[in-house]
């Protein structure tokens, strides 16, 4: 059975809207509808206030839409954000309950701030690691995927989730493809290659299918991919973010457990200016640097064996001992690493024995060496209850 978004729109118009008046498609509160593969995709939009008692509402069509005939999956958002277009139907409000005084809440003892407080971490990943950049172009996914198989190579572990939901890398970088399968219908199967579990949009939707999405649509998908999945167990989750540092990246910062992040730049002064913005959001929302990679670092010509810096060289080396941050190495330059990507077949691979494939090992290792100094400053920062 072919879905379409008529058959879809039926179903929503048998979810309540808030407060049981009409249904949420007639009240204007339903989105554009997105199909792809079997996926369907759309917001809900609510009032801001009332976004998280609304949770069963979004839950609610979800279920629906799941039932229809040749639906693989949907992901649902809740959304305060006004649409053109007959969305601007106003949502009827409950009254408020008149407040009741409650006890004074007795401090809870031993209960110190967390740079992870509030966020839930996923079961059998022991930690999870940003790799992130302040722009496009720099080559942070091609970074992401080899420190990865890098860490592998090191023994570990290692998943990768591509959450560039609007230019996923991983399938092309890693010669995966195909759909994942289900755990029950519910949760997915991640994808395999080269010892690595994979996850990314560009295996649910076709490569050329444009993703047009706003803000909560995305970190709706960023949470299926992450919490959906039967991940472990895994020792190290590398997420490939999304270039920039918009409401996506901040977001995932935020509700993530991240238990550091790298940043990669490449040397030149226009690049180093983005790669501080993501930086200072890390700072911000008290999620450990663990260092920066200066990708493209220089080139070496290989008929004549003389050295190019063409972006410059040094910058991001100069720039982390400013900020008393980890530099983990520099990265050529290198048509090889170019080449093995766009193969699918990565250069620590490919090409294991190489001068690149070492490089990226080293930074892999220098990765773990500061995850594992990040978790024993914290461990040793959490207060010790002695019962005497």
């Amino acid at each position: 059975m072919t879905v379409t978004k008529e058959i879809v729109v039926e179903r929503l118009k048998t979810v309540n809207g808030p407060d049981f008046s009409g249904n949420i498609v007639d009240l204007g509160l339903v989105s554009d509808i997105f199909i792809a593969d079997g996926k369907v995709f759309f917001s809900i939009t609510v009032p801001a206030a009332r976004a998280q008692e609304m949770e069963p509402l979004r839950a609610a069509a979800e279920r629906v839409v799941k039932a229809i005939p040749g639906v693989n999956g949907a992901v649902v958002a809740l959304t305060a954000e006004k649409k053109g277009g007959g969305m601007e139907a106003p949502v009827p409000q409950k009254p408020a309950p008149r407040p009741t005084p409650a006890p004074a809440a007795r401090p809870a003892p031993h209960a110190p701030a967390s740079q992870t407080q509030g966020k839930r971490g996923v079961p059998g990943i022991a930690s999870i690691i940003a790799v992130a950049s302040g722009k496009g172009g720099v080559g942070k996914s091609t970074t992401a995927v080899n420190i990865a198989l890098g860490l592998a190579a090191n023994g570990l572990k290692v998943g990768v989730l591509d959450a560039d939901i609007y230019g996923p890398s991983m399938p092309k970088l890693l010669g995966i493809h195909g759909r994942p399968e289900t755990v029950d219908g519910k949760i997915l199967k991640p994808m395999q290659n080269y010892g690595l579990k994979v996850m990314s949009m560009g295996f649910l939707v076709d490569e050329e299918t444009p993703m047009i999405w706003r803000g909560p649509m995305v970190m709706s998908a960023l949470t299926q991919m992450l919490r959906e999945v039967e991940w472990g167990p895994l020792d190290v989750l590398v997420v490939d973010m999304p270039p920039g540092t918009g409401d996506a990246q901040l977001t995932m910062a935020q509700q993530v457990p991240l238990a550091g992040a790298v940043i990669v730049s490449t040397p030149q002064d226009l690049a180093l200016i983005d790669a501080r913005k993501g930086l200072n959001m890390f700072k911000k929302v008290d999620v450990p640097l663990l260092g920066i990679v200066e990708n493209m670092s220089y080139f070496i010509a290989p008929d004549t064996g003389k050295r190019y810096d063409i972006f410059g060289h040094g910058g991001a080396k100069r720039e982390a001992e400013r900020l008393g941050v980890t530099f983990l190495g520099e990265v050529p330059l290198e048509m090889g690493i170019r080449e093995s990507s766009d193969a699918g077949t990565p250069v620590t691979v490919a090409k294991p024995d190489s001068v690149q494939a070492q490089t990226y090992r080293d930074i892999a290792a220098k990765v773990w060496e500061r995850l594992r100094e990040e978790k024993g400053a914290a461990e040793a920062a959490t207060p010790t209850i002695v019962f005497e």
